[in-house]
Protein backbone atom coordinates (compact mmCIF):
# COMPACT_ATOMS: atom_id res chain seq x y z
CA UNK A 1 0.00 0.00 0.00
CA UNK A 2 2.90 2.41 0.65
CA UNK A 3 4.27 1.44 -2.54
CA UNK A 4 1.15 2.67 -4.38
CA UNK A 5 0.98 6.00 -2.52
CA UNK A 6 4.65 6.84 -3.63
CA UNK A 7 4.24 5.60 -7.15
CA UNK A 8 1.06 7.99 -7.15
CA UNK A 9 2.65 10.91 -5.42
CA UNK A 10 4.96 10.48 -7.92
CA UNK A 11 1.99 11.06 -11.01
CA UNK A 12 1.92 14.35 -9.50
CA UNK A 13 5.48 16.07 -8.08
CA UNK A 14 7.99 16.62 -10.42
CA UNK A 15 11.22 15.70 -9.39
CA UNK A 16 14.89 16.18 -9.69
CA UNK A 17 17.87 14.04 -8.69
CA UNK A 18 20.63 16.14 -6.87
CA UNK A 19 24.24 15.27 -4.94
CA UNK A 20 24.11 16.12 -1.28
CA UNK A 21 27.10 16.86 0.94
CA UNK A 22 27.70 13.28 1.81
CA UNK A 23 28.29 12.12 -1.94
CA UNK A 24 24.17 10.43 -2.01
CA UNK A 25 22.22 11.25 -4.41
CA UNK A 26 18.45 12.32 -3.29
CA UNK A 27 15.25 13.13 -4.89
CA UNK A 28 13.93 16.69 -4.63
CA UNK A 29 10.57 16.94 -5.18
CA UNK A 30 8.51 19.86 -6.09
CA UNK A 31 8.08 22.19 -9.92
CA UNK A 32 9.59 25.04 -11.82
CA UNK A 33 7.24 27.96 -10.89
CA UNK A 34 8.01 30.66 -13.95
CA UNK A 35 7.93 28.13 -17.20
CA UNK A 36 4.60 26.62 -15.32
CA UNK A 37 3.37 29.89 -14.52
CA UNK A 38 3.34 30.83 -18.27
CA UNK A 39 1.73 27.46 -19.75
CA UNK A 40 -0.97 28.41 -16.86
CA UNK A 41 -0.98 31.84 -18.51
CA UNK A 42 -1.40 30.40 -21.74
CA UNK A 43 -4.49 27.77 -20.25
CA UNK A 44 -6.12 30.91 -19.10
CA UNK A 45 -5.77 32.64 -22.46
CA UNK A 46 -7.32 29.75 -24.24
CA UNK A 47 -10.16 29.63 -21.61
CA UNK A 48 -11.06 33.03 -22.29
CA UNK A 49 -11.04 32.67 -25.57
CA UNK A 50 -13.34 30.11 -25.69
CA UNK A 51 -15.54 32.53 -23.36
CA UNK A 52 -15.29 35.35 -25.69
CA UNK A 53 -16.04 33.27 -28.61
CA UNK A 54 -19.56 31.74 -27.03
CA UNK A 55 -20.38 35.74 -25.89
CA UNK A 56 -20.10 36.35 -29.98
CA UNK A 57 -16.81 38.72 -29.15
CA UNK A 58 -14.36 36.83 -31.89
CA UNK A 59 -12.05 39.73 -31.75
CA UNK A 60 -11.89 39.26 -28.10
CA UNK A 61 -11.20 35.59 -28.44
CA UNK A 62 -8.37 36.20 -31.01
CA UNK A 63 -6.41 38.66 -29.05
CA UNK A 64 -6.46 36.13 -26.44
CA UNK A 65 -4.87 33.11 -28.29
CA UNK A 66 -2.28 35.45 -29.76
CA UNK A 67 -1.73 36.30 -25.95
CA UNK A 68 -1.84 32.35 -25.62
CA UNK A 69 0.90 31.74 -28.45
CA UNK A 70 3.34 34.32 -26.80
CA UNK A 71 2.84 32.82 -23.84
CA UNK A 72 3.60 29.58 -25.10
CA UNK A 73 6.87 30.11 -26.88
CA UNK A 74 7.85 31.94 -23.78
CA UNK A 75 7.44 28.56 -21.95
CA UNK A 76 9.69 26.27 -23.47
CA UNK A 77 12.75 29.76 -24.15
CA UNK A 78 12.29 30.19 -20.27
CA UNK A 79 12.91 26.35 -19.06
CA UNK A 80 15.90 25.87 -21.55
CA UNK A 81 17.44 29.04 -20.97
CA UNK A 82 17.04 28.74 -17.00
CA UNK A 83 17.46 25.13 -17.01
CA UNK A 84 14.01 24.58 -15.73
CA UNK A 85 12.92 21.49 -18.42
CA UNK A 86 11.28 18.65 -16.73
CA UNK A 87 9.16 15.75 -17.95
CA UNK A 88 6.22 17.79 -15.78
CA UNK A 89 6.29 20.86 -17.61
CA UNK A 90 6.65 19.06 -21.08
CA UNK A 91 3.20 17.29 -20.11
CA UNK A 92 1.21 19.94 -19.01
CA UNK A 93 2.33 22.48 -21.78
CA UNK A 94 1.35 19.71 -24.06
CA UNK A 95 -2.26 19.23 -22.31
CA UNK A 96 -2.43 23.46 -22.59
CA UNK A 97 -1.71 23.14 -26.13
CA UNK A 98 -4.78 21.39 -26.36
CA UNK A 99 -7.17 23.76 -24.88
CA UNK A 100 -5.69 26.83 -25.93
CA UNK A 101 -4.69 25.39 -29.42
CA UNK A 102 -6.96 22.64 -29.92
CA UNK A 103 -10.59 23.16 -28.60
CA UNK A 104 -10.46 26.61 -28.03
CA UNK A 105 -9.73 27.16 -32.43
CA UNK A 106 -12.36 24.70 -32.93
CA UNK A 107 -15.18 26.23 -30.92
CA UNK A 108 -14.23 29.53 -32.00
CA UNK A 109 -14.67 28.91 -36.19
CA UNK A 110 -17.51 26.89 -35.29
CA UNK A 111 -19.39 29.52 -33.23
CA UNK A 112 -18.54 31.98 -36.03
CA UNK A 113 -19.73 29.70 -38.78
CA UNK A 114 -19.14 26.46 -39.67
CA UNK A 115 -22.75 26.03 -37.09
CA UNK A 116 -24.21 27.28 -40.49
CA UNK A 117 -23.88 24.26 -42.76
CA UNK A 118 -25.29 22.08 -39.79
CA UNK A 119 -23.51 18.64 -39.52
CA UNK A 120 -20.71 19.37 -41.70
CA UNK A 121 -19.78 22.08 -39.18
CA UNK A 122 -19.28 20.00 -35.94
CA UNK A 123 -18.26 17.20 -37.70
CA UNK A 124 -15.00 19.29 -39.37
CA UNK A 125 -14.67 21.32 -35.97
CA UNK A 126 -14.23 17.94 -34.55
CA UNK A 127 -11.56 16.75 -37.36
CA UNK A 128 -9.27 19.54 -36.08
CA UNK A 129 -9.77 19.13 -32.31
CA UNK A 130 -8.82 15.14 -32.58
CA UNK A 131 -6.34 16.28 -35.53
CA UNK A 132 -4.40 18.27 -32.85
CA UNK A 133 -4.84 15.92 -29.64
CA UNK A 134 -3.00 12.99 -32.04
CA UNK A 135 -0.29 15.93 -33.76
CA UNK A 136 0.56 16.73 -29.45
CA UNK A 137 0.63 13.10 -28.00
CA UNK A 138 3.18 12.22 -31.52
CA UNK A 139 5.32 15.02 -30.36
CA UNK A 140 5.38 14.19 -27.04
CA UNK A 141 6.34 10.64 -28.26
CA UNK A 142 9.27 12.02 -30.07
CA UNK A 143 9.86 14.69 -27.37
CA UNK A 144 13.80 14.86 -26.99
CA UNK A 145 14.86 13.31 -30.19
CA UNK A 146 13.61 15.82 -32.29
CA UNK A 147 15.96 17.32 -35.13
CA UNK A 148 15.82 20.73 -36.72
CA UNK A 149 12.13 20.23 -38.39
CA UNK A 150 8.74 18.97 -36.84
CA UNK A 151 7.41 16.02 -38.27
CA UNK A 152 3.78 17.65 -39.58
CA UNK A 153 2.06 21.08 -38.59
CA UNK A 154 2.61 21.99 -34.94
CA UNK A 155 -0.96 22.41 -33.57
CA UNK A 156 0.05 26.34 -32.01
CA UNK A 157 0.01 27.31 -35.50
CA UNK A 158 -2.33 25.48 -36.92
CA UNK A 159 -4.67 27.39 -34.11
CA UNK A 160 -4.22 30.41 -34.97
CA UNK A 161 -3.94 30.05 -38.67
CA UNK A 162 -7.79 29.49 -37.69
CA UNK A 163 -8.57 31.72 -34.94
CA UNK A 164 -6.76 34.47 -36.81
CA UNK A 165 -8.75 33.72 -40.11
CA UNK A 166 -11.80 34.91 -37.90
CA UNK A 167 -10.74 38.06 -36.11
CA UNK A 168 -10.13 39.58 -39.24
CA UNK A 169 -13.42 38.50 -40.78
CA UNK A 170 -15.20 39.77 -37.65
CA UNK A 171 -12.87 42.83 -37.95
CA UNK A 172 -14.85 43.76 -41.01
CA UNK A 173 -17.97 42.67 -39.58
CA UNK A 174 -18.53 39.24 -41.09
CA UNK A 175 -19.81 37.39 -38.59
CA UNK A 176 -23.11 35.27 -37.75
CA UNK A 177 -25.31 36.01 -40.20
CA UNK A 178 -22.86 37.87 -42.46
CA UNK A 179 -21.41 34.69 -42.89
CA UNK A 180 -22.63 33.31 -46.29
CA UNK A 181 -22.73 29.14 -47.05
CA UNK A 182 -19.64 29.85 -49.43
CA UNK A 183 -17.58 31.17 -46.73
CA UNK A 184 -18.75 28.79 -44.60
CA UNK A 185 -18.00 26.12 -46.61
CA UNK A 186 -14.07 27.78 -47.57
CA UNK A 187 -13.89 27.73 -43.72
CA UNK A 188 -14.60 24.26 -43.19
CA UNK A 189 -12.02 22.86 -46.15
CA UNK A 190 -9.31 25.04 -44.80
CA UNK A 191 -10.08 23.44 -41.21
CA UNK A 192 -10.15 20.54 -42.76
CA UNK A 193 -6.70 21.31 -44.57
CA UNK A 194 -5.10 22.36 -41.78
CA UNK A 195 -5.78 19.12 -39.36
CA UNK A 196 -4.74 17.10 -42.11
CA UNK A 197 -1.45 18.55 -42.17
CA UNK A 198 -0.76 18.36 -38.81
CA UNK A 199 -0.99 14.85 -38.93
CA UNK A 200 0.89 13.70 -42.25
CA UNK A 201 4.94 13.85 -42.14
CA UNK A 202 5.71 17.24 -43.73
CA UNK A 203 8.70 19.01 -42.17
CA UNK A 204 8.21 22.48 -40.71
CA UNK A 205 11.36 24.36 -39.26
CA UNK A 206 11.37 24.03 -35.72
CA UNK A 207 13.38 27.23 -35.00
CA UNK A 208 15.00 25.46 -32.10
CA UNK A 209 18.81 26.47 -33.73
CA UNK A 210 18.55 29.80 -32.81
CA UNK A 211 20.36 30.36 -29.97
CA UNK A 212 18.90 33.29 -27.46
CA UNK A 213 22.49 33.40 -25.34
CA UNK A 214 23.98 34.35 -28.28
CA UNK A 215 24.72 38.27 -29.36
CA UNK A 216 23.52 39.27 -32.39
CA UNK A 217 24.20 42.62 -34.64
CA UNK A 218 22.53 45.62 -33.52
CA UNK A 219 20.82 45.55 -36.44
CA UNK A 220 18.32 42.74 -35.63
CA UNK A 221 16.73 45.03 -32.64
CA UNK A 222 15.70 47.23 -35.35
CA UNK A 223 13.62 44.28 -37.48
CA UNK A 224 12.32 43.22 -34.28
CA UNK A 225 11.11 46.77 -33.93
CA UNK A 226 9.87 46.76 -37.73
CA UNK A 227 8.10 43.46 -37.19
CA UNK A 228 6.18 44.81 -34.21
CA UNK A 229 4.97 48.22 -36.26
CA UNK A 230 4.36 46.08 -39.43
CA UNK A 231 1.58 43.87 -37.02
CA UNK A 232 0.45 47.10 -35.76
CA UNK A 233 -1.04 47.93 -38.85
CA UNK A 234 -3.63 45.66 -38.99
CA UNK A 235 -2.89 42.88 -36.42
CA UNK A 236 -5.46 40.05 -38.01
CA UNK A 237 -4.75 40.52 -41.48
CA UNK A 238 -0.78 40.67 -40.59
CA UNK A 239 -0.83 37.47 -37.91
CA UNK A 240 -2.83 35.41 -40.41
CA UNK A 241 -0.50 36.02 -43.53
CA UNK A 242 2.63 35.01 -41.65
CA UNK A 243 0.71 31.88 -40.23
CA UNK A 244 -0.15 31.43 -43.84
CA UNK A 245 3.15 31.70 -45.02
CA UNK A 246 4.77 29.31 -42.33
CA UNK A 247 2.04 26.92 -43.13
CA UNK A 248 3.33 26.86 -46.88
CA UNK A 249 6.91 26.60 -46.16
CA UNK A 250 6.10 23.25 -44.62
CA UNK A 251 5.11 21.52 -48.19
CA UNK A 252 7.47 23.86 -50.03
CA UNK A 253 10.66 22.36 -47.99
CA UNK A 254 9.23 18.60 -48.56
CA UNK A 255 9.21 19.48 -52.48
CA UNK A 256 12.51 20.53 -52.01
CA UNK A 257 13.65 17.51 -50.11
CA UNK A 258 12.03 14.89 -52.27
CA UNK A 259 13.97 16.79 -55.52
CA UNK A 260 17.03 16.53 -53.79
CA UNK A 261 16.66 12.69 -53.63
Amino acid sequence: MEKDSKENLDLFDDHEEIVSEDGKKVKRRGIFLLPNLLTTASLFSGFFAIISAINGNFISAGMAIFAAQILDGLDGRVARLTNSQSAFGAQYDSLSDVISFGLAPAIIIFLWGLDSIGQAGWVFSFLYVAAAALRLARFNTYLGSEDAYFKGLPSPIAGVMIVYFVWAMSAYGIQGEEVGRALAISSAVMTGVVSLLMVVNIPYYSFKEIDMKKRVPFFSMLFVVFVFALISIDPPIVLATCAFTYILSGPIIWIIKLLKK
